[in-house]
């Protein structure tokens, strides 16, 4: 396990006489944190467009906020001539879109597909070990996971990118858990009798308010799958065992839980970057 720290710590400011209200104050927080975030996004994003991306890859494209910033910056380096001959391979619509609106070439994710590097953002990741879940955010009926993990799991070289908070030992919230469609209700029951009193099973809406049966619009994925959400209501002690756990399971499909690959985690924050990674570290022989 291999960890750099990149930036030093902001200065701190004199403290502020208080002047606004305790709600007012707290959505202050909230604004100030939003684009403190944002900040170390960015430059969590060009970090890794500029270390990971050489001319000529492909590269998978993720989804979410950090994904959608080095989309944008990617594609400036094409538009500058910084980098060339660049091929996307976009993990959902929305990287897609976000992908041409930047000018990058793209190419339709196959089985076959070469994938040189991978970036993608992360849900939560599992301090230590690198375990990843991604999948929660809300999905649109036409995307996929098992498309988005086949790229993560197949590329030559894997980037998570995370803010400080995501990046924690003690992992809780939810996994998204892809089943068949003719037997969700029995594949639930499993799930739940699985992991009794320390997690709840609920079907995925597509619109409309939820509940544990999925609302009166159920999430039908591309694939023809349901999204049940797995609900902890107690910390996740380990993530890869989950995993394992749901593998084993009539009628799971896929999960949101990567893990058991070579990666490297960006972890940003407003004092700057944090570089670790699981990589495997090479052996020198001596005589």
């Amino acid at each position: 396990m291999a960890s750099v720290v990149l930036g030093s710590s902001m200065p701190l400011q004199k403290p502020c006489r208080k002047v606004f209200s305790w709600r007012r104050s707290k959505n202050s927080r909230k604004l100030r944190a939003t684009l403190s975030d944002g900040a170390a996004l960015l430059k969590a994003a060009k970090y890794t467009v500029d270390t990971y991306i050489k001319s000529g890859m492909r590269v998978g494209l993720g989804s979410g906020h950090a994904s959608c910033l080095a989309i944008e910056y990617l594609g400036r380096q094409l538009k500058e001539g910084t980098l060339k001959d660049i091929v996307g391979i976009p993990m959902s619509l929305f990287s897609g879109s976000e992908a041409a609106n930047a000018g990058i070439p793209l190419d339709q994710y196959q089985e076959s597909s070469q994938i040189d590097f991978a970036f993608n953002d992360a849900d939560i990741m599992e301090e230590g070990t690198l375990v990843a879940i991604i999948g929660r955010r809300k999905w649109q009926g036409s995307e996929s996971i098992i498309q988005e993990k086949s790229i993560v799991e197949g590329a030559g070289k894997l980037a998570f990118i995370v803010i400080e908070r995501q990046y924690t030992g003690h992992v809780d919230g939810s996994v998204p858990v892809l089943v068949h469609t003719y037997n969700w209700m029995q594949t639930a029951e499993e799930i739940d009798d699985l992991f009794l009193g320390d997690a709840e099973v609920w079907r995925r809406s597509a619109s409309g308010l939820a509940g544990p049966l999925g609302g009166d619009f159920p999430l039908t994925t591309r694939d023809g799958h349901n999204v049940l959400d797995l609900i902890f209501t107690s910390p996740i002690l380990n993530l890869a065992e989950v995993a394992e756990s749901l593998n084993k399971i009539d009628g799971v499909v896929d999960h949101g839980i990567v893990s058991g690959i070579p990666c490297t985690a960006i972890i940003a924050s407003e004092n700057g970057l944090q570089i670790v990674d699981n990589l495997p570290k090479k052996t020198s022989w001596g005589f």
